[in-house]
């Protein structure tokens, strides 16, 4: 259930901001020590004005200016990977119904008017999955680390969020919003298909 083992285009886009956040950090954090490391180590300046322009150079140019452009550049970073998790209509979604309930999450799928499962929700594999997260009760979190982001289930509103699997395989899902004395457990299942496995649970004969 490991984010940073991205399954799925919008969880590759999220690990890539993760792996860009924490070079920036630690870029920043060493930077920090050495101005630290430099302040107890530095020599006498040569000539009286010397210490002066060092001290601009040191806090203008690397207190401010370093962090500042670090800072611009994942910011920069992190609008672009949001504008691309948006959902766009590109004629090849499908689109399903997730429904948090304590302690089961109901699936219902708009090309299978009626079918409905309970823990185990079915997207077809390479394709993008529009899920309309909602509750039937409190509020719940609809996250299956591998394949997107997280999306709150809020009573009274269904919350649209964008997963899709680069293969078929099982992926592990969970509600990330503590609800209860049972939330430990509470959890499901994304199965993605292959064409065929897909089309055979449409036409109501995979499970």
């Amino acid at each position: 259930m490991s984010t940073l083992d991205a399954a799925g285009p919008a969880a590759w886009a999220i690990a890539a901001l993760w792996w860009a956040m924490l070079i920036g950090s630690v870029l920043i954090f060493a930077l920090v020590m050495g101005l630290v490391a430099l302040a107890f180590w530095r020599r006498r300046p040569a000539a009286p004005g010397d210490e002066d322009r060092q001290l601009r150079v040191w806090i203008i140019g690397f207190g401010l200016g370093f962090p500042m452009i670090v800072l611009a550049i994942l910011l920069g970073f992190g609008l672009v990977i949001g504008e691309r998790l948006l959902p766009r209509d590109d004629g090849n979604v499908v689109q399903v119904g997730a429904q948090g309930q304590r302690w089961v999450w109901t699936f219902t799928y708009q090309d299978a008017p009626g079918q409905m499962t309970q823990d185990i929700l079915h997207i077809p594999a390479g394709r993008p999955v529009d899920v309309a997260v909602t509750t039937a009760d409190v509020i719940h979190s609809f996250w299956v680390p591998r394949l997107a982001g997280k999306r709150d289930a809020i009573p009274g509103r269904a919350n649209l969020l964008r997963i899709e699997a680069d293969a078929p395989g099982d992926y592990q899902g969970l509600s990330a919003e503590f609800s209860g004395t049972n939330y430990a457990g509470f959890g499901f299942t994304v199965r993605a298909h292959d064409a065929a496995g897909w089309a055979a649970f449409i036409a109501g004969g995979t499970q």
